[in-house]
């Protein structure tokens, strides 16, 4: 297992009410992965409140498939709030680790292991944020960090490329992560379009969401690397054997880049022992919250690796993976989505705007902020309580 991360201890938390709200806002152009396409964007946002009438804010990625942002809600207030308020809590990890334990089985018998973790780490977040507004202090500051993140512009898809980034970089970013895993040659003729236009000095990467064979990246990759991509994330499948990703990151100069698809303390652990991955990437709101990740992210700057957040939905989650990459600091980036999306807006824009490529941290409690949900109250699709 991974090494005793030393969390801060706070008096115990009793929750009195848990509820899930699910968003759903149509966009005009998809998102588009290798494996799929977004037609709308989803969220599920958690608010935990506790017997002294302090709150706190949670996210749970949802973005796949497109029916499961209410099935998530729905598991929270059916399967998971009725365990977290059956008893104080003397801590968030306690909790995440109880809770966690107490639904493996049930995780087996549905086939949805995924699932519930992904609805107990956006509690988890969302447990914290309560337990930091109750201290009035941020989340960065409670676990010992610094306010600044450097951010990347994430999800740029094949269409119009070099438009999108440019207008990304006049908004302040200095790093950019282009989708692949479509057509080859115009994945290749894409990158080497946004270098040129960028210039040497943009810290770029690229992002092909498992689309390829083993044999398919080892031809690909040498083709990009004449571009200096800073990275090449999940190349090949997340669940390819340790031996295949050994024989790419052997054939490549390009570093290798995972992690959202990875469950566990136990899988990230091997994932940075393996020695293949360069940058290690949880999603906070897919396994983990803080009591999860903090202990990966730890374990993977010690071991040499660069820790860089996975996310890519609403504003609550983004924020929460801010104050996690905030708090381990060392290099990396946070990424944030190039894309559209009302659902990241919910927490306040000029939180979001970078200046030289990096984001500043406020001191305000928790996360930082009480979204405001006023201009997608239409969109709300859901809303699941267990009071």
């Amino acid at each position: 297992m991974l090494p005793p991360y030393c969390f801060p201890q706070y008096p115990p938390i009793n929750l009195v009410k848990v509820e899930a709200q699910v968003y759903r806002i149509p966009i005009v152009e998809p998102v588009q992965t290798s494996f799929g396409e977004m037609r709308d964007r989803p969220a599920v946002f958690v608010r935990l409140e506790d017997d002294q009438g302090a709150h706190g804010w949670g996210e749970i990625w949802c973005n796949f498939p497109n029916v499961g942002a209410e099935h998530r809600a729905r598991m929270v207030a059916a399967c998971i709030a009725p365990l977290l308020k059956a008893q104080p809590w003397q801590h968030p990890t306690q909790a995440f680790q109880a809770v966690g334990q107490q639904l493996e089985v049930l995780g087996i018998q549905t086939g949805e292991p995924g699932t519930i973790a992904q609805c107990i780490a956006g509690l988890d977040i969302a447990l914290w944020d309560l337990v930091a507004r109750r201290q009035g202090r941020p989340l960065w500051k409670i676990f010992g960090g610094t306010p600044d993140v450097r951010v990347y512009a994430s999800g740029i898809n094949p269409q119009n490329p070099v438009e999108v980034a440019r207008r990304k970089q006049a908004e302040g970013y200095r790093a950019f992560k282009l989708k692949i895993g479509f057509d080859a040659q115009h994945d290749l003729a894409n990158f080497r379009a946004m270098r040129e236009a960028l210039g040497p000095s943009a810290v770029l990467m690229v992002d092909a969401n498992q689309a390829w064979s083993l044999d398919t990246a080892l031809s690909l990759c040498p083709q990009f690397a004449p571009f200096d991509p800073q990275w090449i994330e999940e190349p090949i499948r997340a669940d390819s054997p340790p031996d295949a990703w050994r024989h790419l990151a052997q054939a490549t100069h390009i570093p290798l880049a995972a992690g959202e698809n990875l469950r566990g303390a136990r899988a990230f652990k091997a994932a940075v022992d393996g020695g293949t991955l360069n940058v290690i990437q949880p999603d906070i709101g897919k396994w983990g919250g803080f009591s999860g990740c903090l202990p990966v992210a730890a374990y993977a700057v010690r071991e040499g690796r660069i820790f860089c957040p996975h996310w890519l939905g609403g504003g609550i989650g983004l924020l929460a993976s801010m104050h996690l990459k905030a708090s381990i600091g060392h290099d990396g980036y946070v990424e944030v989505d190039a894309n559209p999306n009302p659902l990241r807006s919910v927490i306040g824009s000029q939180l979001l705007q970078p200046k030289d490529g990096v984001v500043t941290l406020s001191d305000a409690a928790g996360l930082g902020v009480e979204p405001d949900f006023c201009s997608v109250r239409e969109f709300r699709k859901l809303t699941c309580t267990a009071a």
